[in-house]
């Protein structure tokens, strides 16, 4: 049994302990509160002075499958050979090693969507995972928890210079709408071989799986939005980039955002407008989101410098913590285990120096299943 106390707890449930205590045991959250009864045989941290939240969580990254350092031999973001591969998993792909494990602990981070890259149309199956572990069992919580489909400039760009479809974006959406269809006439074959690329698409038309739609520009947006009602089905808009255009619009669609990274350049068209006043804008309107690395874009680290930079804009602080904790793990469907300090929840948290959004402040303690891991 392990004991944290004297700390400020958050627990993200709308409650904050100024001397809190938190029992853990077997991985999990025994209970939470203030003047709790310690167990003799408890290992005690004494939190005099320190912050403890849940750990952090980004719900969009390319942990562990674009590596550190290995740009090439590391490189297994995109299967770029063709534009329409619902088959790949990437938890496939994930090498737990790569040096972003290590890196997300230092800024808190505790768990991950690792997703495939942006160059197809359906890129695969993207997996939430906890950022410590030698092997996949360790490390999993959701192996399949979306198919990727992206909108945009990316697959033009990777199969224009292929002289393929895509290069328009009546061709994205188009290849889309062909291959919902293509499932849809599978399930009504009989007799036919098993085909894993239409299996996944019938996850997504069923309902058991959402889409998690790449879009930066208002019109690629309001197109996900468009295909997503014409097939009925769930849906996560990431990035978002140009969101603010169209509040209105997402708010009555009323799908979940994942915004950012935001702590970048504008590298490419699409990020024209690229700007903490997103948001800022989304959140004031009531609109569920996460704020997000994409790693290696922004390093994982850099999470909760991200959050900072919302709140510097404008963004409530407390609603940028939810953004990085407790309305992540919605979004992930996963809160049921993380994302807020619970009795019951996962024991992954953090022991904050200070204030997790001063720069200044750092992880002195980081625990995942109630084990101390940095």
């Amino acid at each position: 049994m392990l004991a944290i106390i004297n700390a400020k707890i958050m627990t993200m449930e709308n409650k904050t302990y100024e001397q809190g205590t938190i029992l853990i045991k077997d991985g999990k959250i025994l209970d939470v509160g203030e003047g709790l009864a310690v167990p003799s045989e408890a290992q005690v941290i004494d939190g005099q002075g320190r912050i403890v939240l849940p750990g952090f969580i980004d719900t969009h990254t390319h942990l562990g499958i674009a590596e550190e350092i290995y740009p090439i031999e590391g490189d297994d973001i995109n299967e770029s050979s063709q534009p329409i591969t619902p088959q790949l998993r990437a938890i496939d792909a994930i090498n737990p090693f790569d040096l972003g494990f290590k890196d997300a602990l230092l800024g808190g981070v505790t768990t991950v969507m690792i997703a495939p890259g942006s160059a197809n149309v359906i890129g695969g199956l993207v997996a939430v995972v906890k950022v410590q572990g030698k092997t996949y069992e360790e490390m999993v919580i959701k192996p399949e928890a979306g198919l990727k489909v992206t909108f945009g400039e990316n697959p033009k760009r990777v199969y224009g210079h292929q002289k393929k479809m895509p290069s328009t974006r009546m061709a994205i959406a188009s290849l889309l709408r062909q291959s919902f269809i293509e499932a849809q006439n599978y399930r009504n074959k009989k007799g036919q071989d098993r085909d894993l690329k239409y299996e996944n698409i019938l996850r997504v038309l069923d309902g058991e799986i959402p889409i998690r739609a790449h879009a930066h520009r208002a019109d690629d947006i309001l197109t996900a939005i468009r295909i997503a009602k014409e097939f009925n089905v769930r849906m996560i808009i990431e990035h978002c980039t140009e969101g603010h255009k169209i509040v209105d619009e997402l708010v009555t669609a009323g799908y979940p955002l994942t915004v950012g990274p935001t702590l970048m350049n504008r590298s490419k068209v699409e990020l024209a407008e690229v700007s903490y006043q997103t948001p800022v804008v989304l959140s004031k309107a009531g609109l569920q989101l996460s704020l997000i690395t994409d790693h290696p874009v922004i390093p994982i680290q850099y999470l909760n410098i991200s959050a900072a930079l919302a709140v510097k804009a404008g963004m409530d602080k407390e609603k940028a913590l939810e953004a990085i904790t407790i309305r992540a793990a919605e979004i992930l469907e996963v809160n049921d285990r993380i994302g807020s300090i619970k009795k019951g929840k996962d024991a992954d948290l953090v022991i904050w120096s200070g204030d997790p959004l001063d720069i200044q402040s750092k992880p002195d303690f980081v625990l995942i299943n109630g084990e101390i891991v940095s």
